[in-house]
């Protein structure tokens, strides 16, 4: 198994980020798609109403629960993947096409909006890139903002899933000590040291984990690092182990792609994601949990 954990598809190259700038020079444009991924956990109808409030001229929003998530059982996580026929269905009546520029903007410097660039990437569409700076960004430059809501749109969107691309519960507890891998959590510090968890049940970490904060990949105004500057951290973050041996996780899976954009806006493997993440893993009691006092 290890053997092969970097042969992963190769994505063409894309562009990963896109200025303020460039989307207002592509509003309107047919070629162009744009979604509104804005968010809160701890509310989680905030981000319908700051869309409906005003947002990106042509912007479609997806809820993170609903759209980008699927049923809870208790045991899977917070954020599951979703039934990848649903979510095809909902990026196709929104015109997304193999050939189609796809945007994706939250008001937290990518914090929500990485899950859907992920997940089009997993699925196949290389063709998405996140705002850099995002709609605060948008806003203080004051380029143009909707409250009207665009009407659907034909599109073909056939979810092609990356071989590889994810891993499972059981492989992290087969592998979390292996040396020839590393388990990169995104989460604020004090969550993985478990001082101070507000969200899931159990405090922790999953042992073997080492902390990379998502928001040590951005400049202090929201918007992302140079890809030099990234890739100098990651390499001297991951030492000897290789980007393409690392496994990605958070609290839902959500924010742990914030690391993984990171890594390819750097140029480097971006390695798996866990989806289930700390939100699944502290779900099943026979599990070893870990601790900072």
């Amino acid at each position: 198994m290890l053997g092969s954990f970097a042969a992963r598809r190769a994505h063409p190259v894309q562009k990963t980020l896109v200025t303020t700038e460039e989307l207002a020079q592509h509003l309107g444009d047919p070629a162009w798609v744009v979604f509104d991924t804005r968010h809160d956990l701890m509310d989680a109808e905030k981000g319908r109403r700051a869309y409906a409030a005003g947002h990106i001229h042509g912007a479609y929003f997806l809820h993170v629960d609903d759209d980008l998530a699927g049923p809870k059982t208790g045991v899977n996580g917070r954020h599951p993947l979703p039934d990848l026929g649903e979510f095809a269905a909902r990026i196709s009546a929104r015109g997304v096409r193999p050939e189609t520029q796809v945007v994706v903007y939250d008001d937290m410097s990518g914090n929500f909006a990485v899950r859907l660039w992920w997940m089009l990437r997993w699925l196949g569409h290389g063709r998405v890139a996140l705002l850099d700076g995002g709609f605060p960004l948008w806003q203080k430059e004051g380029r143009p903002v909707s409250t009207e809501t665009p009407k659907p749109r034909e599109g073909v969107f056939v979810p092609r899933p990356e071989l590889g691309a994810i891993v499972d519960m059981h492989f992290v507890a087969r592998f979390r000590e292996d040396p020839a891998i590393k388990l990169v959590d995104a989460r604020a510090p004090e969550r993985f040291k478990g001082l101070n968890e507000t969200i899931d049940p159990v405090a922790g970490h999953i042992p073997g984990a080492v902390n990379r904060f998502w928001q040590k990949n951005l400049l202090p105004d929201g918007r992302f690092k140079t890809p030099g500057e990234l890739r100098r951290e990651f390499t001297e973050f991951l030492g000897n182990t290789s980007p393409a041996q690392t496994v990605h996780m958070c609290g839902s899976g959500v924010t742990a792609c914030h690391n993984i954009f990171a890594l390819e806006l750097a140029g480097l493997p971006s390695g798996r994601l866990y989806p289930g993440s700390w939100s699944e893993w502290c779900a099943d009691k026979s599990l070893p949990i870990a601790t900072f006092p």
